[in-house]
Order: C-alpha cells, then sequence, then structure tokens
C-alpha cells in the first residue's frame, strides 16, 4: 500500500503548529559515514551563501519559530556558522547542533567547545553504538576513541550535567533492521559508557534508517531493499502520524529551497507552498500539505522516528 493511502485522518496530512526550522548548512563533511541519506564527504563542496543564511535571519523573526535545528554534512565546517548562530540567537530561543563530534578535535575546530558552552547550544551527537567496533565500521577507523575524548571535554564544561547544557546522542541500527527500545537502549548506553569511560549525557534517540543515500545503495548492493521496505511496511503505526517532525517542522537546503524534512530535501521533494526561504523571509505562509513518499514508512514503523527520537 502506498503510504500516502494509510493517512486516514486529513489533518496529519497537513502541518500543526510550527516550532522548528532544520537548516543545512552544506554536504562537506571530514567523515564519509556509510549510513549518512546526505552522502556527506570531505569531497563535497555544497555549501550555504551568505545570502541564503540572511534570508534565514529574516524569517526566523517573521515567524515563531522556537527552535533553530542546525545540520550538514558537519555544519562547523560552514565558515560562517559561529556569525550565524551569534546572529540566529537574537530571534530563536533555542539551538540545536548536529555535530559529528569528532570534527572538533580538528585543526581549526578546537575553539567550538567553549563556544557552544557559552552559548548554551544543545548539541546532538551521533554515536550509533557505544562499542569501538560498531562505531568505527559504520563511520571510520578511530572514530569512536575521538568522540569520546570530545564527550569528556564537553563533559568538563558541563554538558550531560547542568540543566542548561544538553548533550543528546542519536542511535541509528547498524544494518537493515529496526532499533531497539529507546528507553532501554538509553540505559545500556548511560550503563556502559559511565562505567567504561565515565562519560554522561541527557538523552539518547533512537532514529530509524531512511532508504535513502548511501544506506539505499548498500540496501540494493546486498540485495536487501525489498525486504528491509517490507519490513518497515510491516511495523507501520498509525499511532506516530500525529507527531511526525514533517507537521511541525520546515527544513531548508543549503541553497534556500524548503522541505518538509532532511529526508525529502535529499531525493528533491520540495514542499507545497513557499517554496524558497526568501519567500519565508518576505512573510508567505509556512503552512501546508505535506509532501508523501515510501521512505516515510521508516517514520512510522514501530515506536516511530524523528530527528528526535520516537514519536509513539
Amino acid at each position: 500500500m502506498k503510504f500516502s493511502e494509510r493517512i486516514e485522518n486529513e489533518a496529519f496530512k497537513k502541518t500543526s503548529t510550527m516550532t522548528t526550522m532544520q537548516v543545512n548548512l552544506g554536504k562537506i563533511c571530514n567523515l564519509a559515514c556509510e549510513h549518512c541519506h546526505v552522502e556527506a564527504s570531505p569531497k563535497r563542496t555544497e555549501s550555504m551563501s551568505q545570502e541564503t543564511m540572511e534570508h534565514i535571519l529574516k524569517a526566523l523573526e517573521k515567524h515563531s519559530f522556537s527552535l533553530l535545528d542546525i545540520t550538514g554534512g558537519a555544519p562547523e565546517m560552514h565558515e560562517q556558522f559561529v556569525w550565524f548562530i551569534q546572529e540566529a540567537k537574537k530571534y530563536v530561543p533555542k539551538i540545536i547542533v548536529r555535530t559529528n563530534l569528532v570534527i572538533l578535535e580538528e585543526q581549526g575546530f578546537a575553539h567550538l567547545i567553549p563556544f557552544y558552552a557559552q552559548n548554551a547550544i544543545h548539541l546532538i551527537a551521533s554515536l550509533p553504538c557505544y562499542t569501538q567496533q560498531n562505531v568505527d565500521k559504520m563511520r571510520g577507523n578511530g572514530v569512536f576513541e575521538s568522540s569520546i575524548r570530545v564527550i569528556k571535554q564537553l563533559n568538563a564544561l558541563g554538558y550531560g550535567k547542568e540543566e542548561h547544557l544538553c548533550l543528546d546522542f542519536i542511535y541509528n541500527p547498524g544494518g537493515a533492521f529496526l532499533p531497539g527500545e529507546q528507553a532501554s537502549l538509553e540505559r545500556d548506553y548511560k550503563a556502559m559508557l559511565a562505567e567504561n569511560f565515565g562519560i554522561v549525557f541527557n538523552h539518547l534517540f533512537t532514529m530509524t534508517n531512511s532508504p535513502i543515500g548511501r544506506f539505499l545503495h548498500t540496501l540494493k548492493h546486498t540485495g536487501q531493499h525489498t525486504h528491509y521496505m517490507n519490513l518497515l511496511e510491516e511495523h507501520f503505526n498509525a499511532q506516530t502520524l500525529e507527531h511526525m517532525m514533517c507537521r511541525s517542522q520546515i527544513s531548508v537546503s543549503y541553497d534556500g529551497y524548503l522541505y518538509d524534512c532532511d529526508f525529502n530535501q535529499m531525493l528533491n521533494i520540495k514542499a507545497n507552498g513557499a517554496s524558497t526561504i526568501a519567500q519565508l523571509a518576505n512573510g508567505d505562509s509556512i503552512e501546508r500539505y505535506v509532501r508523501f513518499d515510501e521512505h516515510c514508512y521508516a517514520c512510522t514503523a514501530g515506536a516511530g522516528s524523528s530527528c528526535c527520537g520516537i514519536t509513539a
């Protein structure tokens, strides 16, 4: 059955209260993770222009967003990253940065650790497992040890300890299967990371791999694509529809186009209604009908999935 046919409540096909603007600063990254739906890497060159950033700031001023969610690539690698955060703080009460952690050990980026703390930036970090073997398999040799060192630096500044310095992790499965139960995985992560490394953090969010980008290539290469799509469809949960992230956010690409989510952005499925951030900056409405496709089953399987964890 087509995903759109699963949505019986007409209200769930439209946006609800818009709270979040998610901004993808580009596809440049110091890593090239095998599960990356953006297909980011050090070889990519796509990066947001200053003009588009200024349109975003105007749109934040025009509309009552409560959260700016900054992602990439590695968003820290954008030349105007610090300036953008400093300006955005004038218009939005909370800012999330999605970090791969290891960028913060590279030359020229270590200053961002105290910058994050001074500006109370909420950090959501990719940590797909609490073991070195699994993390390095997905993200590259040495990534786990580097991540642990950076987390310890963040803990030393109060991240994961002080109320205003939130440090969350994202878990995604290392193959063509659904994530385990979020609360149980969070307990395991906290116990193992505390015992083995003395590390603390706030929350663990589970995220189902969307069948797009590099993960889609892997599924097809290993002959698991049909199996995985069937798995997602078989575990469809109607209770997740009301809280799908596309209903409360807008996603902005590096070149200023609007999408319902970062996954639609990578598939070039542009949003209905206003099509560019420049239009939002001019005051166009952010209400719209959401554009669905078959990859949306990933967000509705089991307990649901979003950029901030389960939805049901």
